[in-house]
């Protein structure tokens, strides 16, 4: 379980963060939404260790992130994966290079323990075949699904995913979305989703936070959603006609359901 307590970020005499406190729930996709510059992208770099806070603290099954010494946040990093945005692949190497540069910087695995491992999780994300291929041969899709298979190759409790279906397709978007659903099931990993997707939002999102400047605004399931009175969190949400006949529908379906 990750334990938020209290988090503020100023830059200059700017406040990111304003005293958020949050649980991230263990084995569930939690979703960070809101809108640019509502402080995702700061929180969750503050929970990795990235970036210092001035008050509060990130406690990851009872031990901080923030406070402990150098070589217990370095074993706390250690059991986070992280899926960069842009995949943030290294050009110069292949696939599977990509794949064991965790391997080489963080296990004393043999070559052979190696290279099975990046197969495993290779064929994981539905990527056998893509081994010496170079990260300019493959598709968007295909990069993020080996940011993936990167960001689980060390086996982590935690994943975080920074906008993972940024500049991908619909139709690409919702097969991301499904394995990250998937991987998190099936590795009972603790996953933070930092999307604007909102088919994201409905269709894997456990549990949902909303920032609004800085602060938290509403939290909940998506099936709380549909029913908020939270104006802020409905005009970001709902923001298209087509979104708010979405959620018409999905009142009355959920009505149905309870007749």
């Amino acid at each position: 379980m990750i334990e938020i307590k209290n988090i503020s970020k100023t830059f200059g005499d700017k406040n990111i963060l304003n005293g958020i406190t949050a649980t991230i729930e263990t084995g569930k996709c939690n979703l960070v939404i809101g809108a640019s510059g509502s402080g995702k992208s700061v929180m969750t770099k503050v929970m990795v260790g990235l970036m210092s806070p001035e008050e509060g603290d990130v406690l990851y099954d009872g031990v901080s992130m923030i406070h402990s010494e150098k070589d217990q946040q370095k074993v706390l990093r250690q059991q986070i994966g992280m899926l960069f945005q842009g995949s943030a692949l290294f050009d110069s190497m292949t696939v599977e290079q990509n794949i064991l540069f965790p391997l080489d910087m963080f296990t004393k695995m043999t070559a052979g323990e190696k290279k099975k491992r990046a197969n495993e999780v290779l064929a994981r994300v539905n990527l056998k075949e893509a081994n010496h291929k170079y990260p300019a041969e493959i598709s968007g899709g295909m990069k993020k699904r080996v940011g993936i298979a990167r960001a689980i190759v060390l086996n982590p409790k935690y994943l975080f995913c920074d906008e993972p279906n940024s500049g991908l397709d619909p139709q690409t978007s919702l097969l991301i979305d499904k394995l990250i659903k998937e991987i998190t099931t099936e590795f009972n990993m603790t996953t933070i989703v930092v999307t604007h997707d909102m088919n994201s939002v409905m269709e894997i999102g456990d549990h949902i936070m909303y920032l609004h400047q800085g602060r938290k605004q509403w939290e909940g399931t998506k099936e709380d959603i549909i029913f908020s009175k939270d104006e802020l969190l409905n005009n970001f949400i709902f923001a298209s006609d087509f979104l708010q006949d979405a959620k018409q529908m999905r009142m009355m379906e959920a009505n149905n359901g309870k007749n």
